[in-house]
């Protein structure tokens, strides 16, 4: 995760910096005002910014207003003295995700750092789609054509693994794994009945399981 930290205390910056790369983040160190707004252009290039609100030569207020301009995804912690009700309501306002006054702990803070690293953090779709199959993670149900796809275990395994890495080739070792697991010694020709079976079901679909001679097979839109 990159993270960018803007503080003019360089005691406090210093030892932020320290607890920050201990859990192997990125991070970079700013403690101009002027400074910070330059790096602020290009959305997306940090995954967390910590900011004090008494910066030299812009404030910290002008910082997050400038981000905001540009980048309304990136998650903001304020860092600041300044514990008054009027100044945690005018850094919310303009776009801050949390607040924390000094002086504050140092596990607080940690704490806070999470949590805005969880929230920005890109959560898993639950529903995987090609064409007209699609599966639900969390249940594994499979749908072909919007009707719920009943099959065998081991057709289930098979297909969720192609849908699963749609449009990319795996590997015969990589699907007889997945299909019949660890504890099982299947038939030299068993993952090619199952493929044919899987061919016969996608039948009528846009789709098709396509056999890479020499490489594995791959589920593709046709």
């Amino acid at each position: 995760m990159a993270l960018l930290l803007i503080e003019d205390d360089v005691l406090l910056a210093r030892s932020l910096e320290t607890l920050l790369l201990t859990h192997d983040e990125q991070l970079k160190v700013i403690t101009r005002g002027d400074h910070a707004c330059d790096h602020l252009a290009t959305p997306g290039q940090f995954d967390l910014i910590v900011l004090d609100l008494n910066l030299p030569h812009r404030s910290g207020l002008e910082v997050l207003t400038t981000l905001r301009q540009h980048d309304v995804q990136t998650p903001v912690l304020i860092l600041t003295a300044r514990a008054s009700i009027e100044d945690r309501v005018a850094g919310l306002d303009l776009g801050a995700d949390d607040y924390l006054t000094k002086p504050f702990s140092l596990d607080e803070f940690e704490a806070r750092v999470r949590a805005l690293l969880r929230r920005a953090r890109p959560t898993a779709p639950d529903t995987i789609r090609l064409g007209q199959l699609a599966l639900h993670v969390s249940t594994q149900r499979l749908e072909l054509k919007g009707t719920a796809l009943a099959l065998p275990t081991r057709e289930q395994r098979l297909l969720a693994c192609l849908l699963r890495r749609s449009e990319q080739i795996i590997s015969r070792a990589e699907l007889m794994a997945d299909t019949f697991g660890d504890d099982e010694t299947p038939g030299d020709n068993a993952l090619e009945v199952y493929v044919h079976r899987l061919r016969r079901r996608l039948d009528g679909s846009d789709l098709r399981i396509r056999t890479v001679r020499g490489m594995g097979y791959r589920l593709e839109q046709h």
